[in-house]
């Protein structure tokens, strides 16, 4: 799991990212709001740890451009603040939990754990529907009709985070970090066979769906309407 820190007090984040790649964790840290915002936009995080109070851009207005984009992963927020209404103001505007400075670590753990319970169930429970195919969390399937073809974890991987990201090019920087982990050494032309596996998995089952390459950037998934 990768998780993105969004902490203007460097001593802390540097502590809290410490912790967490101790519990097995990978982190990224940002300092301040718009570059906290242009990280959680890249689509690679599991999961956000994000500080209210930050410079350039507050943790609120970061957490209501996050859901205003479509990204549902979950958000952790942290304040100095103890007052009820800040902690529902957050709540309101997207947050999945809250928790008040100074805290026990063991708790944020606990309260990380939870959350990523809480995701894994929803991803497990609900297959996702895309144009005209349905994908089995499951079985790792993709289903058509009357059709069906199996799809290894890493084809799974890479085409929920292409349908996740409609609309979007995933560069391949993202699909490496995002589904091989930011200390591997797969190389880029691993992801071109995987996308290849996909075309044809895609074209067996009679899918309109197509995933086109962006010269230079990454691929994006489109629906061929026109046949």
């Amino acid at each position: 799991m990768r998780i993105l820190i969004v902490e203007d007090e460097k001593d802390l984040a540097a502590v809290l990212s410490e912790l967490l790649e101790m519990e097995g964790y990978y982190t990224d840290i940002s300092n301040d709001g718009e570059s906290g915002l242009d990280n959680a936009l890249s689509g690679i995080y599991d999961m956000i740890i994000l500080d209210i109070m930050l410079p350039k851009m507050d943790g609120i207005e970061v957490l209501s451009q996050i859901r205003k984009n479509n990204i549902s992963i979950p958000v952790l927020m942290l304040t100095a603040k103890s007052e009820i209404e800040d902690k529902v103001y957050g709540l309101d505007n997207g947050a999945d939990d809250y928790l008040t400075k100074p805290f026990n670590s063991k708790e944020l753990l606990a309260r990380i754990r939870a959350l990523s319970r809480r995701k894994e169930k929803t991803l497990v429970e609900e297959n996702m529907s895309f144009a005209d195919i349905t994908l089995d969390k499951s079985t790792y399937e993709i289903l058509k009709d009357t059709q069906k073809i199996k799809l290894s974890k890493k084809e799974y991987d890479l085409i929920e985070l292409l349908i996740l990201n409609y609309g979007k090019v995933v560069s391949k920087e993202s699909l490496v970090m995002k589904i091989w982990g930011y200390d591997t050494d797969v190389e880029y032309n691993s992801i071109e066979v995987y996308i290849s596996f996909l075309r044809k998995k895609l074209k067996a089952v009679g899918s309109q769906i197509h995933i086109s390459t962006a010269r230079g950037r990454g691929y994006t998934i489109k629906e061929n309407k026109n046949g």
